[in-house]
């Protein structure tokens, strides 16, 4: 996503604006949500020429699809992202402050940007860490796998290992005492 932006020069409030249908890039997103590669990318941009640089602003419009993170249930929906960034000349003086930042300021090379990057930045740094199809969704049994949205009260009886064997004894002892108190019963008939 190279733009030319030799048209606005170095004459500080030059504007153009971009109306435009892009592909979307690949990786564009998280492990499970984001934008599908190639799909329909809608940039509604404004690029200004400031006495720094290029400066952009505008917005980005995307389709989300991806799984909800607690019953996997596909999750699809619009997205505007909000996209400013500031493109700065080659040979622009920094100050020692920002040359010290230098590696993260993006740079207009051979009169063209690239919004590649800051597209990902925008849209990714957007979306749900822990995406979820709805706030209440309740998710799966980690034990089997059956969703507790069909049954709420669904549960198993997990017995920690440790105490295993002492469940063990207790159900012993409680057999052993049933069967004194018929033999007692037997004996007092």
């Amino acid at each position: 996503m190279i733009l030319g932006v030799k048209d606005l020069g170095r004459s500080p409030g030059t504007m153009r604006t971009l109306e435009e249908h892009v592909p979307a890039p690949r990786d564009l997103g998280a492990a499970l949500i984001g934008v599908r590669e190639g799909s329909d990318m809608e940039l509604d941009l404004r690029l200004e020429a400031v006495h720094e640089g290029i400066l952009v602003t505008g917005t980005a419009s995307v389709e989300v699809t991806g799984e909800c993170g607690r019953c996997l249930d596909p999750i699809a929906y619009d997205l505007d992202v909000d996209v400013q960034e500031l493109f700065y000349y080659a040979d622009a003086d920094l100050g020692q402050a920002a040359e010290e930042e230098e590696e993260e300021q993006r740079r207009i090379e051979h009169d063209s940007i690239d919004l590649e990057p800051v597209l990902r930045d925008a849209v990714v740094t957007s979306l749900p860490f822990q995406p979820v199809c709805r706030e209440d969704c309740k998710g799966l049994c980690p034990e089997c796998g059956m969703r507790l949205e069909e049954d709420p009260g669904h549960h198993h009886e997990v017995v920690d290992p440790r105490w295993a064997a002492l469940a063990g004894l207790a159900s012993n002892a409680a057999d052993d005492a049933a069967t004194s108190t018929e033999s007692d019963e037997r004996e007092e008939s």
